[in-house]
């Protein structure tokens, strides 16, 4: 298909985030160009010659890919002071980025829920999903929520009242890490051991 045996590489990154722009196949191939491009000069000419496309093909399908602010040109310098106009994809691949954080967003979801099952030892069912994500949801962050889990199945109540009870009181205590959490349990470690000291060092025979 491309004229001179020149192979462009496709990443299945892609290719998957060009599908979701409904991207026509002049308008794939022209930012595949770009993607596989060193300099990415707009050179009408070759990128015509080198797709086998026209180059009214080519200047639409470049117009297309601006329009929809996938790419956008930049005009710099070169060494002799020479205004050069190049192809940026940082739209594009911005997309591309948010997508993978939204994945692995998804994939954290995905953990927290297994842990649930694995520590209630039973799948959720589709209520457990809507209370949990309702606590993420509402600002609870994910180590925060697995913390109060931890604390139920310490006191061996395995189930999502409990947990909610939890973090409401960690809430209202003003408790939004799982550091204040942890703060919190020492200080009051600390003090019931202060007043178990009080208590054995009082003189119980000499009290007046």
């Amino acid at each position: 298909m491309f004229k001179d045996n020149k192979k462009l590489v496709a990443e299945t990154i892609f290719i998957k985030e060009a599908l979701k722009e409904n991207l026509s196949l002049n308008e794939f191939l022209l930012l595949l160009y770009f993607d596989n491009s060193f300099d990415l000069v707009f050179d009408m000419k070759v990128i015509a010659k080198t797709l086998n496309m026209s180059e009214d093909q080519v200047l639409e399908a470049y117009s297309n890919l601006i329009k929809k602010k996938l790419i956008k040109v930049k005009a710099e310098k070169d060494g002799f002071g020479k205004v050069i106009e190049r192809v940026c994809l940082d739209n594009f691949y911005n997309e591309i980025r948010s997508d993978v954080k939204k994945n692995e967003s998804a994939k954290e979801k995905e953990d927290i829920f297994t842990i649930f099952e694995s520590s209630f030892g039973r799948t959720l069912s589709t209520m457990d999903y809507e209370i949990i994500n309702a606590w993420i949801d509402k600002g609870f962050s994910e180590e925060l929520v697995l913390a109060a889990l931890k604390e139920a199945v310490y006191n061996g109540a395995t189930n999502l009242r409990y947990i909610d009870k939890v973090l409401y009181e960690w809430n209202r205590k003003g408790y939004k890490t799982i550091n204040d959490v942890n703060n919190r349990f020492k200080e009051d470690t600390y003090n019931d051991k202060l007043f178990e000291t009080s208590v054995m060092n009082f003189d119980w025979l000499n009290e007046k």
